[in-house]
Parts: structure tokens; C-alpha cells; sequence
């Protein structure tokens, strides 16, 4: 029985070592692929034997052993990045680390991250191009790949709040005495009640108003020469207490002396407010009654602070209310009140609406909606292909021969799945709707930077390059090694970039921007240096310890 036990954990532990066996030579297969893969990591390459445009080989299409070669090559022969390749017939641009693509090398050699040697980028090879990604037709189709125009267009977005209906303070008007009486009869005894333009509101006896109108018709009815003057006077003595030219007209008429004024409606509307009664003794100046219109009515909607930007003066405004279902009243903003609420954080929006046949009455409340259709006309992309990197914003551009750059853009408004381009795409110009998280993954393995779509030579072009000027630092330290092109030096904390001290290399500029015998292994120095992108700091200057360089 133990025979037999012992005889099944054999056969067992042959099968376990067959099966590692198997799996580390698929590993070791697969890894031979990666190798003579083409460098162009995530493209395909072209087939074996294709030619650069030179007539030499494609570079391109190149695994990493034949990338090495040729770099053992150039060591061999002096060649350095700015000459010719002989065999490729195209210029060196750089030396790389295909596992570090951000690092560039102007000369061959030994990569100082991996124990491999560097390999060389050609001009006019993909693996050359650094501003884009190439995707084979197959690898789209297998993504799922979709692109869009960027368009022209208004996008508008709309704003929707809540607001209490109010009276239109521009059309209240107050009706006043324009003389000394006593109210002998009113129309109107109570507020809120409805009246019409034209309608007589209360009747009023003016005792002083008699005698003056006497005087004038006395002078009317005598004979004599020179009286004109004194008929004259009169009339004014009327205007004086408070006549209209109406008034005295209706005396010159009848001939009779009229000490009663009916005072009427200047507009149609409601009565807002009365503070006369019948009997009462009213003065010059003292106010009756005052009237609003209902024609317009006010709304003080409350706008999210968020979306009060999109509330602008003359802006059109639909309403609702839930009294009338089914009734649109269309009106303006006429005025943004330049106030915010502490606790809702909304902004007051002052709404005119129309109102036809006085529907909407003060403290109503009404759902209304904007939309400023007077915006102008700007690129317009969908939100989907936005990527944000929570600085900025980045879009996948879709070129020629399926190539694909990111491209830096700065948005405006987005609405109804829209997002507004002010800046980085130019009309017609086609964007990665789907996959470009793929695309924008391969291209920071490349070391790809997204810029902003502008001519170098323009204005905004060259105040954002002035603008990304680097910052120089000054720090004391320590040489502790000097190399041809570099210095390892030990620096003291530098809180401008938040380094601790500590031991590093430093790029030396040209030989005459630095004299390296201003350089001595021990000697303590203060430095002036700036950092690099994708490359170690660079020294500016140098001088004695307690100096300024």
C-alpha cells in the first residue's frame, strides 16, 4: 500500500515539473517575440525588408538587437546624432532607451537605466516622430476607434429657477390733490379693486376755486378797451390754484363757475393703495390712491450662483405656472441684482413677463427657463472626447495614415453633451471619441507632450513660450565628482522645489559659459542652475562659497 502511495507522488510531481517546464518556455517564447518585435512598441510595423524613402533600410521596422547593432555601429565609426547613417540613408535625430523614451542622447553608447545598449532615432522614421502615435487599421477597428469634425456653432446652454411673481414697480403710478377741498364722493373703497384708464376715482369740492372763477367770468362780461389784460390775469389766477387749461376751458364754455374736479384714472390696473375717504380734507400734493399696471408683471428668479453667468440682460426667459397648466408667458431678464443669497447661494435674476389678460398675480410662483440665444458662434466638440487631467484639458487629434497626437485645449461651457473649444482645435480638424484613454496611455509611455494647436509665430504662441520660461535657483554645495559633460555635486535644501539636501549630477553648459577649472572636487561653491524637461538640472554658474554666481 505505501508502494503504491509513493509511486502516485512520483507520477505527480513529473507532472507539476512538466507542466513548469512548459509554462517558463511559453514565457521564454513570448518574451523572444517582444524582443524582435519592432520598437515602435504599439504599432505594427511593416513587413521585413521594406525601405526608407533613402532606398536603406526602414529603422522603423527594426527589433531591439538590430537597434543595439546599429548603435555599436556608430560607436564603431564616429557617427553621432546630426550625421547621416550611411546604411539607412536618413539623419540621426537622437539615441534613446526604448524602456525610457522621455530621455534623449546626442551621442551612442550604454543606457544608464537598463544593461542594454542605447538605440538610434532616425528623421523621417516612425519611431522618429514624437508628436504622434501610430494605430494600424486593424487595431482601430479593434478598439472601437470613432472620430468627429469639430464643428462650428452656438451652444446655448439652458437655465432653469424657481421665482415669485411681483409688481411691475415701473408701472405703479400715484394719483395726488392739486388743490385744497373736501372728497365729496369715491369711486374706489377698498384696494386691490380694478380700474380702467380714464375712470373717474372721486370728486372733489374746492372752495377756492369759486372765487377765482368768478373774477374771470366778470371780466369776460364787461365792456370797455384795455380789459384783455386783466382777463389774462385772471386765467393765470386760476392756473395758480390749481386749474387745469381743461378746466378753465369747460369755465369759458359754459360760463358757469364749476367748483368740483372729477379726478380719473391715469391707467388701467389695480388699486394698490387708498388712503382717502369720502368727507376727508385733502391738501395740495397729498397723495389718494396709487395704481399698478398688470400688463407686466416682475419675477425675482433665484439663479444657482454656478450658472449665473449664463443670466445676462435681454437674455429670453420662458415661464410656467402651475395655477394655469399648459400656458407659456414669455418675457426678459431685465436686470441681474447684484446681490447673492449667503445661504442658498443663488443670484436674484429681475424677470419681465407678459401678461395676457392679467393671469399671473403677485405671489405666484413660476418654473422659468433660459437660454441666451445671442451668443456667438465657437468650436464645438463632443464632451466624450475631452480627457481631463485635472489641469487641463486633452483631446486626441486624429491625423494621416492613422496617426493620433494629444493636442491641449481650453474649454468654455458644456451643455447636452457638448463641450465649447476656445482654444488648441481648428474647425474641420477630426478628434477620438472612443479609445483615446488607450491612445493617451501609449503616448505618455512615449513621452509625448501635448501642446497647444498654434502657430509658432504668433503672438499667443510666444507669450505662452515666454510664459513657461524655467525658473533659475540658487543653492550652495559640495563637488564631489566632475565628469565631461556633468558635475555630482551635494547641495543643500532648496525649499523653492521642496528637494532635502542630497548628492546628484548636474548637466554642465558649454565650455565657454563654464570654465571647468572654476570646478574642484571638495571645493565648496554657490551654483545657479534651472531644471530641464526629461533631463537632469543644467548649471548656469558657479562662484566661490558666499557669492553670488
Amino acid at each position: 500500500m505505501k508502494k503504491t502511495h509513493i509511486a502516485v507522488g512520483v507520477l505527480a510531481l513529473a507532472a507539476l515539473a512538466g507542466g513548469g517546464y512548459g509554462l517558463w518556455a511559453l514565457g521564454m517564447s513570448q518574451g523572444m517575440d517582444m524582443m524582435s518585435a519592432p520598437i515602435g512598441a504599439a504599432t505594427e510595423g511593416a513587413a521585413d525588408g521594406e525601405t526608407s524613402a533613402a532606398g536603406g533600410q526602414d529603422p522603423s521596422t527594426w527589433n531591439i538587437p538590430q537597434g543595439e547593432a546599429a548603435t555599436r555601429r556608430h560607436m564603431e565609426s564616429g557617427i553621432k546624432a546630426g550625421d547621416v547613417d550611411p546604411e539607412t540613408g536618413l539623419t540621426v535625430q537622437y539615441y534613446h532607451d526604448p524602456m525610457v523614451p522621455g530621455r534623449k542622447f546626442d551621442s551612442p553608447g550604454k543606457s544608464p537605466f537598463m544593461d542594454m545598449m542605447l538605440v538610434p532615432a532616425y528623421s523621417g522614421a516612425d519611431s522618429a516622430d514624437t508628436s504622434s502615435v501610430k494605430v494600424s487599421p486593424r487595431i482601430q477597428q479593434n478598439l472601437g476607434i470613432r472620430t468627429a469634425k469639430v464643428a462650428m456653432g452656438m451652444l446655448a446652454p439652458e437655465v432653469t429657477a424657481s421665482g415669485a411673481v411681483q409688481w411691475n414697480e415701473r408701472d405703479r403710478v400715484v394719483v395726488q390733490s392739486r388743490a385744497m377741498g373736501y372728497v365729496e364722493k369715491l369711486n374706489v373703497t377698498a384696494t386691490l379693486d380694478p380700474v380702467k384708464q380714464g375712470q373717474t376715482l372721486l370728486t372733489v369740492y374746492v372752495p377756492d376755486w369759486i372765487a377765482a372763477q368768478e373774477e374771470f367770468l366778470s371780466l369776460r362780461k364787461m365792456r370797455g378797451e384795455n380789459l384783455q389784460p386783466l382777463v389774462d390775469a385772471a386765467r393765470q389766477r386760476m392756473l395758480q390754484v390749481g386749474m387745469s387749461s381743461a378746466q378753465i376751458r369747460q369755465v369759458e364754455q359754459s360760463g358757469q363757475v364749476q367748483p368740483r374736479v372729477a379726478i380719473a384714472a391715469p391707467r388701467s390696473g389695480v388699486v394698490t393703495d387708498l388712503m382717502v375717504r369720502e368727507g376727508m380734507t385733502v391738501q395740495p400734493g397729498s397723495t389718494l390712491m396709487e395704481i399698478n399696471g398688470l400688463s407686466t408683471v416682475w419675477v425675482q428668479a433665484e439663479v444657482p450662483e454656478s450658472q449665473a453667468a449664463y443670466v445676462q440682460p435681454g437674455v429670453s426667459v420662458r415661464a410656467t405656472a402651475q395655477a394655469m397648466p399648459g400656458q407659456v408667458f414669455e418675457g426678459q431678464v431685465q436686470t441681474v441684482l447684484p446681490q447673492v443669497n449667503a445661504n442658498s447661494r443663488t443670484v436674484l435674476a429681475r424677470l419681465v413677463l407678459n401678461n395676457p389678460g392679467n393671469k399671473l398675480l403677485p405671489g405666484m410662483f413660476v418654473q422659468t427657463r433660459f437660454m441666451d440665444t445671442r451668443r456667438p458662434e465657437t468650436m464645438i466638440i463632443p464632451s466624450e472626447a475631452v480627457i481631463q487631467t485635472g489641469r487641463r484639458a486633452v483631446v486626441m487629434l486624429a491625423g494621416e495614415d492613422g496617426r493620433f497626437s494629444p493636442v491641449e485645449i481650453k474649454t468654455g461651457i458644456e451643455f447636452d453633451g457638448q463641450t465649447e473649444v476656445l482654444a488648441g482645435l481648428q474647425a474641420g480638424q477630426e478628434v477620438v471619441l472612443s479609445g483615446q484613454f488607450l491612445i493617451d496611455s501609449e503616448a505618455s509611455l512615449r513621452g509625448l507632450e501635448a501642446r497647444l494647436n498654434e502657430p509658432e509665430g504668433s503672438a499667443a504662441a510666444q507669450a505662452e513660450q515666454a510664459a513657461k520660461k524655467p525658473t533659475k535657483y540658487i543653492t550652495s554645495a559640495v563637488v564631489e565628482a566632475i565628469h565631461e559633460d556633468s558635475v555630482t555635486v551635494t547641495h543643500a535644501p532648496i525649499p523653492g522645489l521642496g528637494w532635502p539636501e542630497m548628492t546628484m549630477d548636474f548637466m554642465l553648459p558649454a565650455p565657454d559659459q563654464l570654465q571647468r577649472e572654476q570646478l574642484k572636487v571638495g571645493e565648496k561653491i554657490e551654483m545657479e542652475f534651472q531644471l530641464q524637461n526629461e533631463d537632469i538640472p543644467l548649471m548656469l554658474g558657479v562662484s566661490p562659497a558666499g557669492a553670488r554666481p
